[in-house]
């Protein structure tokens, strides 16, 4: 077996399938190196949360073994996703005095203002699994990125927190269990998409990251390189699936090779304007109008980016993103998506792939790996930063949102079945 502390591993438990990506830091490129892949259906989640136990481990536990025969590497740990519109993010503040006059603020103060943070009210079946600072205010002195070094005596941080409910994360966590996988961190779908896809300039700017899965579509928007907003829809690329076999009266099977093969987000992208097209299953062949299909699609697109616009709205964010809209996730693929969600939102648009990863990493350029890869990734610094002190992670910590991970506080850790 290599070298455990070496690898990284990535787990993206979604409703339709379940992905998997191992890399780990190659010292020689000083690039992030994938050297495992995977990707396995997943039939025991409803809308992002397990409903069926043994089934979701089953998936898991057979993504891992693909992953663990192309990397050589026997996977303990992994870094996984939690979906679902249980997920719910909300500002808090957090306030410590840190001590006298000319006191020099260190990591193990940024610590407890952050851990602060996390003293909300919540329901007794809600837990916290993600704690992001936004920015610090010493003093008086507000908007301060990284305080450490900086004199004062009373340190406070503006946060983000995302909530779940506690019972779908427990399950998650008794679904790796099973298969003696340990939950080294629990992190938001979309959140591990952006970590793959966005840039720093992106996120300082202002720009909103669209993850369409099977059947939700993950919502992340940042401003001034802060994470501001983030919500689960439960709406995907499932639902125009059922709404072409219900519009086309055909079997499920039927619909979904339609909209894989012949369905587009925006008439620009229809081949030669065809007016009628067929697809063969089973080999039966059937044929519809590209009209039927087009106005399906559209119905159920709208339906979705007006979701998505009402919870920019909610931030105050319409038509202000400068970095635009960046789509990821298996809904991405339909063709001319940008192109509809460009007009949709008034916003540049385009689809994201994960970028500037050796090894296999063209494996993993399709958006519908974006999670996982940002998932590695990670997994990765919270690995490396295992072997350092609290004060060397905040030097290294720099103004990246991303960056800050390292340093998050979350309550949810896997255990290994014994």
């Amino acid at each position: 077996m290599q070298d455990t502390s070496r690898y990284a591993v990535g787990l993206d438990i979604g409703t339709s399938r379940v992905r998997v990506v191992v890399g780990h830091f190659d010292e020689q490129t000083g690039v992030p190196t994938i050297v495992g892949v995977a990707s396995e259906p997943n039939t025991g989640m409803r809308k992002g949360t397990v409903v069926n136990l043994v089934n979701t481990a089953q998936a898991i536990d057979k993504a891992l073994e693909a992953a663990e025969r192309m990397s050589g590497h026997q996977i303990a740990s992994a870094t996984v996703s939690v979906n679902g519109a249980h997920i719910v993010g909300l500002a808090s503040k957090g306030v410590i005095a840190v001590g006298s006059a000319g006191h020099e603020i260190n990591g193990d103060d940024i610590a407890r203002v952050e851990e602060a943070a996390t003293v909300v009210q919540l329901p007794a079946n809600r837990e916290i699994v993600e704690v992001t600072p936004r920015s610090y205010q010493l003093d008086g002195q507000e908007n301060i990125k990284d305080p450490l070094g900086m004199t004062g005596v009373r340190l406070e941080v503006d946060a983000y927190v995302i909530t779940a409910l506690a019972p779908h994360v427990k399950n998650l966590e008794k679904a790796c269990e099973m298969t003696e996988t340990r939950v080294s961190n629990i992190m938001l779908a979309g959140l591990g998409s952006s970590r793959a896809v966005l840039g720093d300039q992106q996120m300082e700017n202002g720009v909103l990251l669209v993850d369409i899965g099977n059947s939700t579509t993950n919502v992340v928007v940042f401003d001034e390189g802060d994470l501001i907003h983030v919500a689960v829809l439960p709406v995907g690329g499932n639902n125009i699936t059922n709404d072409l076999a219900i519009g086309l009266k055909v079997d499920l099977d039927v619909a979904e090779k339609v909209k894989l093969e012949h369905a587009v987000a925006h008439s620009d992208f229809r081949r030669g304007k065809e007016e009628k097209v067929q697809v063969v299953v089973d080999g039966a062949k059937h044929e519809f109008e590209t009209a039927i299909i087009d106005m399906i699609v559209d119905a159920r697109l709208e339906e979705m980016f007006e979701q998505i616009t009402a919870e920019l709205k909610k931030v105050g964010r319409v038509q202000k993103l400068p970095g635009g809209v960046v789509l990821v996730g298996g809904g991405a693929e339909l063709k001319g998506i940008a192109d509809y969600a460009k007009q949709a939102l008034s916003l540049s648009a385009r689809v994201g792939k994960a970028s500037g990863l050796g090894g296999v990493g063209e494996e993993v350029s399709n958006p519908s790996y974006a999670a996982a890869v940002g998932l590695m990734l990670s997994d990765l610094t919270s690995n490396s930063n295992a072997n350092q002190s609290m004060n060397d992670k905040h030097n290294n910590k720099g103004n990246s949102f991303f960056q800050s991970l390292s340093s998050k506080i979350t309550g949810v850790i896997g255990k290994v079945r014994s």
